[in-house]
C-alpha cells in the first residue's frame, strides 16, 4: 500500500492548541458500521455501550520526560526520556548541535549530572548520578512533553489536563489521547449502567507521533512500546464474550496492547515490548468498539482506524468531521469506530 492512501488535508486551525475548558467538554462523532454519522457529546458515549460490555483502558502516566541543559564541553542539549531502563539509567531521544560522544558528560537544569554510555539505535543510553531515581528526577525537574504539533510550551494545567484521571504507571511519553474525555462522573455514570471496566498498560512512546517515511508502508519500522495485559483483564473479556457483549477500546494504545496479547490466535496474559503494525487487511482478534482521536495524516495510527473500520470508511468519517469542524489531535475531540469485519 502507498503512503498516498492515508494523506488528508487538515485546515490549521482545527488542530486543537488547548484542552476544552472543562474535562469531557468534547464532541464526538460516532461512526458505527452501516449506520449514519451522529454528532453527538462525549457524555453520550452512555447511549452507546451497554451493561456487560468491557472497556479496556490504559492506565499509563505520562513521564515529565523532557530535560534541557548542557554536555560540560559547552553547547546547549535537549533530552527526550524515552523508557526508563532502571534507578539510574534510561533511554532518550537527543537534540543538539553535535551527539555527545560515548563517557561524555551531561548536566540538566537542576544540577543533574548523567553520563552518555553509549548509542542504541537512534537512541542514547544515559546514567544519571545522584540520590534521586529517574523518576524522581523527572518529576522535580523535567518538563511534560507536549506534541510537536501543540506550537506553546507546556504550563501548569497541562501537568492534569494532558493526563488521563485514571493514570497510574509512570512510563509514557505522550498521552493515551481517547482518555482525556473521561470524567469520574461519566465512569461512574457507566459503572452504574453496568458496564465493566478492565486495564492495560502501554507506555506510549515518542514514535507515535513520527509519520511514515517510506512510500510503501510494508516498508516502514514500526517503532516498539513496553506493554502489560493483567490476567484479571484477560478474564474480564472472555467472560464478555461468552456472554456475548462488545468490548471497547479506549484509545489506539489500549487496542494495541490487547491485540499484541492475542497474536497467537487467542488472548494471553503477560508483559513485553510490542511492535505491532496494524494496516488494513490485519485481522483483529478482540476489539469490536475503538473510542479514539483524530490522527495525524501519513500516520501509523490513521493506518490502524484505516484497517478497523475499513478504509473507505475512514476517508468519509474525516471528511465529516472536517466539514463539521471537528477540533484534531491529542487535544481534540472524540470518535466511537466499529470494527469492519
Amino acid at each position: 500500500m502507498h503512503i498516498s492512501q492515508f494523506d488528508f488535508d487538515l485546515p490549521e486551525q482545527l488542530i486543537a492548541q488547548n484542552p476544552p475548558a472543562i474535562r469531557g467538554n468534547s464532541r464526538l462523532l460516532v461512526a458505527l458500521p452501516q449506520q449514519d454519522f451522529a454528532d453527538r457529546h462525549f457524555a453520550d458515549l452512555l447511549d452507546y455501550v451497554n451493561a456487560g460490555d468491557v472497556l479496556v483502558f490504559n492506565n499509563t502516566k505520562v513521564m515529565k520526560a523532557r530535560l534541557f541543559g548542557q554536555k560540560a564541553s559547552g553547547g546547549k542539549i535537549e533530552a527526550l526520556i524515552e523508557r526508563v531502563l532502571d534507578n539510574q539509567t534510561a533511554l532518550a531521544h537527543i537534540r543538539s548541535s553535535k551527539s555527545p560522544k560515548a563517557g561524555a558528560e551531561l548536566i540538566f537544569d537542576g544540577e543533574i549530572h548523567a553520563t552518555m554510555v553509549e548509542r542504541v539505535g537512534e537512541l542514547f543510553k544515559i546514567q544519571f548520578s545522584g540520590s534521586l531515581n529517574v523518576y524522581e528526577l523527572l518529576e522535580q525537574h523535567g518538563a511534560l512533553p507536549l506534541p510537536p504539533y501543540i506550537e506553546r510550551a507546556a504550563d501548569d494545567s497541562d501537568d492534569s489536563r494532558y493526563q488521563t484521571v485514571y493514570a497510574k504507571h509512570q512510563g509514557a511519553v505522550a498521552a493515551p489521547t481517547a482518555g482525556l474525555h473521561f470524567t469520574d462522573e461519566i465512569l461512574n455514570a457507566l459503572q452504574n449502567k453496568g458496564v465493566e471496566f478492565a486495564e492495560v498498560t502501554l507506555h506510549v512512546g515518542a514514535g507515535t507521533f513520527q509519520p511514515v517515511r517510506v512510500d510503501n508502508i510494508a516498508e516502514h519500522k514500526m517503532h516498539s512500546e513496553w506493554f502489560d495485559v493483567p490476567a484479571e483483564t484477560v478474564a474480564k473479556i472472555q467472560a464478555a464474550q461468552t456472554r456475548g457483549n462488545k468490548i471497547w477500546s479506549v484509545g489506539t494504545t489500549s487496542l494495541r496492547a490487547i491485540e499484541s496479547a492475542a497474536r497467537s490466535g487467542s488472548l494471553q496474559a503477560g508483559t513485553g515490548d510490542t511492535d505491532i503494525f496494524i494496516t488494513p487487511g490485519y485481522e483483529f482478534q478482540v476489539i469490536d468498539r475503538l473510542i479514539t482521536n483524530f490522527h495525524l495524516p501519513k500516520s501509523t495510527l490513521l493506518m490502524l482506524v484505516s484497517a478497523f473500520s475499513g478504509s473507505q470508511r475512514i476517508r468519509e468519517v474525516y471528511q465529516h468531521a472536517i466539514g463539521r469542524e471537528y477540533r484534531f489531535f491529542s487535544y481534540g475531540d472524540a470518535m466511537i469506530l466499529g470494527r469492519e469485519q
